[in-house]
């Protein structure tokens, strides 16, 4: 049979997705795989016909790097309902993340998806388990590949009559049952949201049953942690004791400092998180904002913050609004008003730059871009993220070299979920792929136009297939698929808890 085409993409300065210098190279692809990473102009040994006939695609001036993968997305069902998926395309990520902070789509089938979890959406919790969701994405397939995380809320929902309590052994059994289930599927680990109402009442002993669950499959635990306030040295205590007893990777979900009487604890929290993983191992992501975006909550509203309502059900026209001037228009207070507006959701400018500054220069942390894609007006993290990162902490601050800016978005992100294949570019991998002009890149989303496209990204390949460019502002070919954890991901040693 014949071979298919060689492509190459030649001339630029290749990053493999660790945080080794770039060098000159150039990428052979064929179908979707990474043929070779070659010296600059230095031809494939075999085959000169085909290297002849190759296409070739100057990268001069550019940078050649791993697509980009978000650990931290709520696109479950995005992904199924616009899979052109040109927020996350267009930043160059090849690979989302779905079902974090508990929320995901499957184990629970409803039409009436209770907060959070209709932070999804209301039209796509229809599938009882992971096999029926990963044939869903591979029937649409959309042009970014999809993993998928359990959540726990979700697990809680489908299995729990009350929710105001720990799981009883009956239940538990029960959850436990769909979620080894879910990691025969492909599952890449289990989240949870015990910072949620539905999930507040669980204890470490329901969590840490479930996370030994995912444990033997290499899974990982990726938690938003219970108080990112007052009481989040306490909460990071409890995750990681939790991931202890069950025996799994942590991660530290949108790890943050939160609320004006926090500013400035990142010294404490990150050093607290250090000492934590010489016993452990431990991970963590971030946005690079200073607001947080999530349903809204009278409890988040303290009067000192800014907040953005992004949507409301009773009252769609206030999306863009701040919570204030509504307040200030209805002749009510703050949380008068919030209760108004619900259900809805806000951004909550929560964080001190400074802060937010020293968790995604940490060299534990990944990056995710935690964006709510069914809201009105949107973070503007949706669409700017990672390009975010290259313009304000490579090239505007200084506190990040570029290797290592982009290996926390390949990488290091591929290597903690086991993605298979994803996150470097070498001979075998998914060709996976983001062509930047490290010149140019920056994000253009704000608060007040949050769909706007970065600039610098030029071209995105995924799985072989070029499937935007920025000439173009469109996904001209989807080629995206369901993403399982590798088959042979093996659990990582952790020491036993503490008695």
């Amino acid at each position: 049979m014949e071979e298919a085409p060689l492509t190459v993409l030649c001339n630029g300065r290749v990053h493999d997705g660790s945080a080794a210098p770039l060098r000159a190279a150039d990428v052979w692809l064929r179908d979707d795989r990474i043929v070779a990473v070659r010296a600059a102009g230095d031809p494939l040994p075999a085959s000169p016909a085909a290297c002849a006939a190759a296409r070739r695609v100057d990268c001069a001036g550019r940078v050649v790097a791993p697509g980009f993968i978000d650990v931290h997305t709520h696109d479950d069902a995005i992904v199924l309902e616009q899979p052109d998926m040109l927020p996350k395309l267009s930043q160059g990520i090849t690979t989302v993340i779905g079902g974090n902070c508990g929320i995901s789509l499957v184990p629970l089938v409803t039409d009436e998806p209770a907060a959070p979890l209709s932070l999804l959406g209301r039209r796509q919790f229809r599938f009882p388990d992971v096999a029926s969701y990963r044939a869903a994405v591979d029937a649409v397939r959309p042009a970014v590949n999809v993993a998928l995380l359990v959540g726990h809320t979700a697990l809680r929902m489908r299995t729990m009559a009350a929710l105001d309590r720990p799981a009883d052994d009956g239940e538990l059994e029960r959850m436990a049952a769909l979620l080894d289930q879910a990691m025969r599927d492909g599952a890449v680990g289990l989240s949870s949201g015990v910072f949620y109402a539905p999930a507040y009442a669980a204890d470490v002993r329901e969590l840490a049953a479930l996370v030994r669950v995912v444990a033997p499959y290499g899974g990982v635990y990726a938690t938003h942690i219970r108080d990112e306030l007052k009481g989040i040295l306490e909460a990071i205590d409890e995750a990681a004791l939790t991931a202890r007893e069950g025996g799994a990777f942590l991660v530290l979900s949108h790890h943050k400092c939160a609320g004006p009487m926090n500013w400035g604890r990142t010294g404490q929290t990150l050093g607290r998180i250090e000492a934590l993983a010489r016993r452990q191992p431990i991970g963590l992501d971030v946005y690079p904002y200073t607001a947080g975006s999530t349903v809204l909550r009278e409890d988040l509203v303290d009067g000192v913050i800014d907040i953005l309502i992004t949507g409301s059900v009773p009252h769609p026209g206030m999306a863009g609004r701040h919570l204030a001037d509504i307040a200030a228009e209805w002749g009510v207070s703050q949380v008068e008003a919030c209760r108004r507006l619900q259900p809805g959701g806000a951004c909550y400018f929560q964080m001190r730059q400074d802060d937010v500054d020293r968790i995604v220069s940490h060299p534990l942390a990944m990056i995710g871009s935690d964006g709510l894609p069914h809201d009105e007006r949107p973070h503007p993290r949706l669409w700017g993220a990672f390009p975010r990162v290259l313009d304000q902490y490579w090239r505007e601050k200084g506190l990040l070299p570029l290797e290592q800016a982009l290996h926390k978005m390949t990488g290091l992100s591929a290597g903690r979920f086991h993605l298979e294949g994803r996150g470097r570019l070498r001979p075998g991998g998914y060709a996976d792929i983001v062509v930047l002009d490290p010149a140019r890149v920056r994000d253009r989303a704000t608060y007040a136009e949050p769909a706007r496209f970065s600039e610098g990204i030029e071209q995105v390949w995924v799985n072989g297939r070029l499937s935007y460019t920025a000439r173009d502002q469109a996904c001209i070919r989807r080629a995206g698929r369901f993403v399982p954890r590798a088959a042979d991901a093996s659990s990582p040693a952790v020491p036993p808890a503490a008695s």
